[in-house]
């Protein structure tokens, strides 16, 4: 039989959650944080699954909970995400009236199960708006009801948010766990591990858009960031121009590099929070993917040149 939500890994953190949940004292709400593409959505649709009747975390789509999971139609779970606007693309964030909908949810009494699951896919999805109003469930969590935050690591959780909550960290897959996802899809998996080490959700979406190109241009303009060549920095920014992956691989190869430098010299935090910055307005100032990429790599130079004064 196999699982109606697959997951390779995360084992211990899988276990941290059944001993809690075990003990009789399960806290209300868990953020699981870890980069994206290593499976923490599926961790959180297994876990949902569970706490609403599911007879294991691994049990497959005969099993009543699972198959109404699957369907999307558990009356017990509401998953939050990013929604189309009026123009039919996505939003920038998760709105504050979807948070609103979800503090209403867990106001009402569970259909099926006994519980209610609410899951936020993602954290970094949300404006400070939004964060705000769902203190008012963490603070006030009503019985039988658990919530889930997805963090993709991308910005910093809110000190009050962090506080309320367990968190599940997750790492990215071994070479050996990453291949073994990426067995299971049609693509170039030799190119997909390149592309995003252990992060296998993650090389899949790269290997599906123009982001192949623009990891392999900003990981050219980060190996010589304080004198790059023109003809480097031209390639590396016109590889954004291709479609929306692409722009959002060049942002996401710059800030990772910056965060794990960061680790060694904690000055480049406030780089990276500045590059943040550039990335969460650049809708809302109708900047184009080329100014963007621009922007950010300003940003990345001034840091850099700071840190090295």
């Amino acid at each position: 039989m196999s699982a109606a939500f697959p997951l390779v890994g995360h084992y211990q953190q899988a276990q941290r959650f059944l001993d809690a949940r075990a003990s009789g004292r399960l806290h209300h709400g868990w953020i699981l944080q870890g980069p994206s593409g290593i499976g923490k959505s599926i961790l959180a649709r297994r876990i949902a699954a569970l706490m609403l009747g599911a007879d294991s975390l691994d049990a497959g789509a005969e099993d009543s909970t699972m198959r109404l999971i699957q369907s999307g139609g558990h009356p017990d779970l509401k998953w939050v995400e990013r929604g189309l606007n009026e123009k039919g693309k996505l939003r920038q964030d998760i709105t504050i009236d979807q948070i609103r909908d979800l503090n209403q949810f867990f106001s009402l009494r569970p259909a099926l199960s006994g519980w209610r699951v609410g899951v936020i896919d993602a954290l970094d999805e949300m404006n400070v708006s939004g964060m705000n109003a769902l203190l008012k469930t963490l603070e006030e969590p009503p019985n039988n009801a658990l919530l889930l935050l997805i963090s993709h690591s991308k910005q910093p959780i809110l000190p009050t948010i962090r506080s309320r909550c367990q968190v599940l960290r997750l790492y990215p897959l071994s070479e050996e766990e990453t291949r073994s996802v990426l067995s299971e899809h049609d693509t170039n998996i030799d190119l997909a591990m390149e592309l995003a080490p252990g992060r296998p959700g993650y090389g899949l979406e790269l290997s599906k858009t123009a982001g192949a190109k623009a990891v392999q241009a900003a990981r050219a303009l980060l190996r010589n960031v304080r004198k790059p060549t023109g003809g480097v920095v031209s390639a590396a920014l016109t590889s954004t121009l291709t479609d929306e992956g692409s722009l959002q691989a060049f942002c996401d190869t710059l800030m990772q590099w910056v965060a794990e430098k960061a680790d060694a010299d904690p000055e480049l935090s406030h780089t990276w929070l500045r590059m943040h910055e550039v990335r969460a307005t650049a809708v809302e100032f109708n900047l184009t993917p080329l100014q963007t990429a621009t922007k950010l790599f300003a940003v990345l130079q001034d840091g850099v040149k700071a840190v090295s004064a």
